[in-house]
């Protein structure tokens, strides 16, 4: 389906994501689609920016003439350097109107990983800010392959070959959708990078239209409605969802220092009705809103991902949402999302059944379309599938997942695709990296990343269920269970050592306090026999954590922190 007043559209049953837009510039052509703050007034409040679906549509159309006619078209990569807001989604749309290959990347990653990640997808053209522009100057060698540039925000044309503004220029007919295929490469999306350097996903379009399916399936976003992706991508999957996308004022690159108060003031100026994002948002916000005492009414759910959700935000939710409203754990990863899912209800009746905090984290049951197993724990590639491999309940093991939104490679990284990989037929089951296993009733249990388990003299430990158990002292602000090397030739396996971050206000100002710390630690340990060997502690004042969702603990530098520590 097409604008009401454009000619028909060869590629609008086609599989190209971009035909979602003008069918709601078609059916829903005043509701706002994008909506974002801009600056305050005289009395204070925010001045917001709107554009209905129509205007949206308009204005990729724009880009779409203006790219096309600069030769940016099908199957061209383009590194989009762009921050969340209005440009970046008309821009993206724009990028799949022509059948471009948009490759989102997060400046955030640090130099050295951003110069690799670029180097590796070979761009043969980028849309950037000036300061993604002045990154070409600093890293040369990674941006060889870019023979186009636009520049965005500036008029400062000399650092890209034209500037956004000048492309943008008003058209007598809308932009013809390219035809595509399901199998054809849609955009290259980037891991966080938690366990290395980031990963560049290849992304099908099928596959977004499987995530498309999957997320109206689980949540039953309805038309009309208001979300507030706190991820900047989800803010395109709202379009084909008919929903209202609000960018709220946090940057995505350093969630952790939103600003609680702006937020809450944003999601009740736009009365916000879903939101997706990371916890380390929602331990800010939920922790105002009690201590001020805020609720929020139009809010019917809360989708939180990227890492654990610890069992207290879904119970501080519960005092700030209306009865009818939940809160949502999505659980998969850039490779596969989402492929488990389960409402806050839902965890907290898992956490009164099995309320020992060894079982670890209930993420869910399956998702509709993903088929779930747990396989034997091995950091060998395993070629074929062969269903040997798949542990019975209750055994812990690696997460694998097979069905339509699984991704199929990593680009220009054979061997990490041959380690995340199982080939089953035409199917591709991808290994998650993450350890777990599956209860008796069909919900998923997360253990923790399969590179972080500690192989002791005695047998494996797994971060999450440990780090629960510490996690209960009241001065523990998170933990990291971490192995360091065995002194002395009868010391095999690695030597578990508990890292504490502790809450503010409560490091030990005496060597006594810190010794009664350790000892309250080692008691609350030696409650479950999972736990009940460890002896050794040390505090550390701030976890190195990932930018993406300030939650993801780079345990690898703490190891070589505590080496050189202990």
């Amino acid at each position: 389906m097409t604008d009401a007043a454009s000619p028909p559209n060869p590629a609008a049953d086609s599989a190209n994501i971009a035909r979602y837009l003008p069918r709601m510039a078609a059916e829903r052509p005043d509701q706002v689609a994008v909506v974002v703050g801009g600056g305050r007034n005289r009395d204070g409040k925010v001045i917001y920016k709107h554009l209905s679906f129509a205007e949206l549509n308009q204005v990729s159309d724009r880009y779409a003439w203006g790219l096309a006619g600069v030769g940016i078209g099908r199957g061209v990569r383009v590194l989009l350097l762009v921050p969340a807001g209005l440009p970046l989604i008309g821009l993206t749309f724009a990028l799949f109107k022509v059948g471009a290959v948009p490759i989102m990347i997060d400046p955030a990653m640090g130099r050295r990983n951003l110069a690799q990640c670029i180097e590796e997808c070979a761009p043969e053209a980028m849309i950037g800010v000036p300061r993604g522009h002045l990154a070409r100057l600093v890293f040369p060698r990674a941006f060889r392959t870019v023979r186009r540039s636009v520049m965005v925000g500036s008029h400062y044309v000399p650092l890209g070959d034209v500037n956004l503004a000048d492309l943008s220029v008003p058209v007598r007919s809308p932009f013809l959708i390219e035809p595509v295929v399901a199998s054809d490469l849609a955009a290259i999306l980037f891991t966080t990078g938690s366990t290395g350097v980031p990963k560049g996903v290849l992304y099908e379009y099928g596959m977004f239209e499987a995530q498309i399916r999957l997320l109206r399936a689980l949540y039953q976003i309805e038309p009309g409605e208001i979300e507030m992706p706190a991820f900047p991508l989800f803010a395109l999957f709202n379009v084909a969802l008919g929903a209202t996308s609000a960018i709220p004022p946090i940057d995505p690159t350093r969630p952790v220092a939103c600003d609680p108060a702006a937020v809450i003031e944003f999601m009740r100026d736009q009365q916000v009705t879903s939101t997706f994002g990371s916890p380390a948002i929602w331990e800010k916000v939920t922790d105002y809103c009690i201590a001020q005492g805020v609720t929020l009414p139009t809010l019917r759910r809360v989708l939180m991902a990227g890492a654990p959700v610890p069992p207290h935000l879904h119970e501080r939710f519960q005092r700030i949402l209306s009865p009818s409203a939940d809160t949502h754990t999505p659980y998969g990863a850039t490779e596969a999302l989402p492929i488990a899912s389960a409402s806050g209800r839902q965890v907290r009746a898992a956490l009164a059944e099995r309320a020992d905090p060894t079982a670890g984290t209930c993420v869910g049951w399956p998702a509709p379309e993903a088929t779930l197993k747990i396989i034997r724990i091995s950091d060998e590639p395993i070629p074929t599938w062969d269903e040997s491999l798949v542990l019975p309940p209750y055994q812990v093991g690696e997460i694998c997942v097979k069905g339509p939104s699984v991704t199929k490679a990593y680009v220009n990284r054979p061997t990490s695709t041959a380690l995340a990989k199982i080939c089953e037929g035409d199917a591709i089951w991808h290994r998650m990296g993450d350890l777990g296993y599956i209860d008796d009733q069909g919900r998923l249990w997360f253990y923790g990343r399969k590179s972080h388990r500690v192989e002791t003299n005695t047998g494996p430990l797994y971060t999450e269920p440990v780090e629960l158990v510490f996690n209960q002292h009241p001065a523990v602000f998170r933990s990291a269970l971490v192995g360091i090397r065995g002194q002395g030739s009868e010391v095999r396996g690695q030597v578990p050592v508990m890292i504490v971050e502790l809450r503010k206000g409560m490091t030990p100002k005496t060597t006594a306090d810190r010794e009664r710390l350790f000892s309250e630690l080692r008691e609350l340990g030696a409650t479950h026999p999972m736990t009940a060997g460890i002896g050794q502690f040390m505090i550390h004042p701030a976890f190195p954590v990932d930018i993406r969702h300030n939650a993801k603990i780079f345990r690898e530098e703490l190891t070589v922190w505590a080496e050189g520590e202990r």
